[in-house]
This record gives structure tokens, C-alpha cells and sequence, in this order.
């Protein structure tokens, strides 16, 4: 499929961005990086303190950024603790929109152990948060069979239709832009309705990477490691996601019904420069390259 620039910078706007509680000490100001109103999710990583989250979510806020905190099932004690995290979030953060993800742990440490029981609490909805995001897989889960995740997609579906929440999915990183859209014509010829928001890998040097891993959390687990030791690799070898970009991007545009409406950008590390390459590419300051993808243009 062919792309053009205005493909790309069309798909590429209303981006978002990801950053860890333990990253955004390195960041000095996020207005630095950042337009006011972008969207900055604020990951809750197995055995974090779900506090650091919501204090960081509270400096976005003050920075005039729309804070996104994750809320980890599996890493929760019970609806008390939900209850009071949620209560903190919009009172102290202004949070409006949130991600309920399982997370990445065997034994639950309370009384969730999936994100449609967080969902089904209700609790959300309590607090005036309208907008949700939950987990989506392209290339399946590790810890979820594809029946389950079926049956998963059908059931937050049905939750957003009978609650009137504006509910969308949100997907780690990938790489195959032809299994992403893949995915996504299954999924919504099944009868899924929900946004998509398709992770992708922020530019970064293997350095940067290893970086990444050190200040994140994600480093120390081998379980995660193991588990993600198809994406690690495809990533090691990635400097630029341009060919998913314009891959995606060519997607998009050939089909006015596909549900992929936005960029999830993962930093590993460099979030100043991931931020500066997802304001180039929507801003269409970009050169399309002979044998596919693109090069950010020169300023």
C-alpha cells in the first residue's frame, strides 16, 4: 500500500506517551517536551507503590497535561485500596481518564485478578472518570490464551455499551504493521467497536534501552524478560519505528472503518526525543524514503 505524507501526519496526531514514575525523576519539566493537553500515561509496575503514580500524575497535571494513571488488577489489595487510590486521583491529579491493565504478576496480591473486575466495581464511574483504557494484544499474550482474549474483548465491549463509557484499547509495543492491522480486522469484524491506540517503540539507541530497563523495573524481572523475549529482541534491532508508521499509516487511510485512531509512543528511556520525533512526524516534517518508510526532515 501506498502512503503519503498527510497519511502519516493524519495518523499521527493526538499522539500519546508513556513515562514511569522512576523515568519522570530524570525529567526536569515535562512542558519542555510536551504541548499542553498531551495525554502522558503513568505506568503502576508489579511491586511499585501505586502512590508514586498518582504523585507524578499530579505533576503532569500541574504542567497542563492530561495524566493517565494505570491501575494494575493483580497488584491491588481490594476495592478499599481502589477506592481510595481513584479518590486521590481526581482529587489531587484531576485525573479524567484512566488504563486498567491485569499486570504483569502470577498470583494476584488481593481480590482482582482481571481487569473486568476492576471495571465492574463501578468505582471508576463513582469518581466522574468517562474515559477508560484497557489492555489490547495484536501479536496475543503470553499469560492470556486467544479464546480468552476473544471472550475479554467481547465483554469490554458489552461494559461500554451498557455503561455509556468511552472505553478504547491500548496495545504494547509492536512491530509488523501487516499483523497489527491484521489484528484489527479480526477483532472488529468479530464485532468489536472499541478505538484502538497501537504502542509503538520510541526511537532509541541500544544504550538507551538498557537504561530504560535499569531505571523502569522492567529490567530486574526476568520473568518479564523471558515473557517478552520475542518483542526485546525486535526491539534491540530497532533505531527508528518509521516503517511501522508508514506502514500503519497506509492502513489507516485505505480503510475509512479501521478502529487504529491514534499513537501510543513507549520512550525506552529517551522521552525528550521520542516526544521531538512524534511532534515532527505529526507535524508532517518528514522525508519519504525510496524504498519505504520515512527519515525526519532536517530543521
Amino acid at each position: 500500500m501506498s502512503v503519503t505524507i498527510e497519511d502519516i501526519a493524519r495518523s499521527a496526531a493526538n499522539w500519546s506517551i508513556e513515562v514511569t514514575p522512576a523515568g519522570a525523576t530524570k525529567i526536569d519539566s515535562f512542558a519542555d517536551s510536551l504541548a499542553e493537553g498531551t495525554t502522558v500515561n503513568v505506568t503502576f509496575l508489579p511491586g511499585s507503590d501505586p502512590l508514586d503514580t498518582i504523585a507524578i500524575s499530579k505533576r503532569l497535571a500541574d504542567e497542563g497535561m492530561n495524566a493517565v494513571p494505570h491501575i494494575a488488577a493483580r497488584s491491588l489489595q481490594d476495592s478499599a485500596q481502589l477506592d481510595d487510590l481513584l479518590k486521590r486521583m481526581t482529587a489531587e491529579a484531576n485525573v479524567r481518564e484512566v488504563l486498567v491493565i491485569g499486570g504483569g504478576v502470577d498470583k494476584p496480591v488481593g481480590e482482582f485478578d482481571s481487569t473486568m473486575q476492576v471495571l465492574n466495581t463501578g468505582l471508576i464511574q463513582k469518581y466522574g472518570i468517562t474515559t477508560i483504557g484497557v489492555s489490547g494484544h495484536p501479536e496475543g499474550s503470553p499469560d492470556i490464551s486467544d479464546e480468552q482474549l476473544a471472550v475479554a474483548i467481547e465483554q469490554k465491549n458489552e461494559f461500554a455499551r451498557k455503561e455509556g463509557i468511552s472505553l478504547y484499547m491500548e496495545t504494547q509495543f509492536c512491530f509488523d504493521a501487516n499483523a497489527v492491522l491484521a489484528w484489527e480486522k479480526s477483532i472488529r469484524q468479530a464485532g468489536s467497536q472499541l478505538p484502538i491506540r497501537i504502542g509503538i517503540p520510541g526511537p532509541a539507541t541500544i544504550k538507551t534501552l538498557f537504561r530504560f530497563a535499569q531505571i523502569s523495573g522492567i529490567g530486574p524481572s526476568m520473568r518479564f524478560i523471558a515473557k517478552q523475549a520475542r518483542n526485546v529482541a525486535k526491539l534491540m534491532t530497532v533505531q527508528s519505528p518509521h516503517e511501522l508508521l508508514a506502514g500503519l499509516s497506509a492502513g489507516m487511510a485505505a480503510d475509512k472503518d479501521c478502529l487504529l485512531q491514534h499513537f501510543h509512543y513507549y520512550p525506552f528511556g529517551g522521552f525528550a526525543k521520542t516526544a521531538a520525533y512524534a511532534h515532527a512526524v505529526e507535524q508532517g516534517n518528514i522525508k519519504l524514503l525510496p524504498k519505504g518508510g520515512f527519515e525526519v526532515a532536517a530543521e
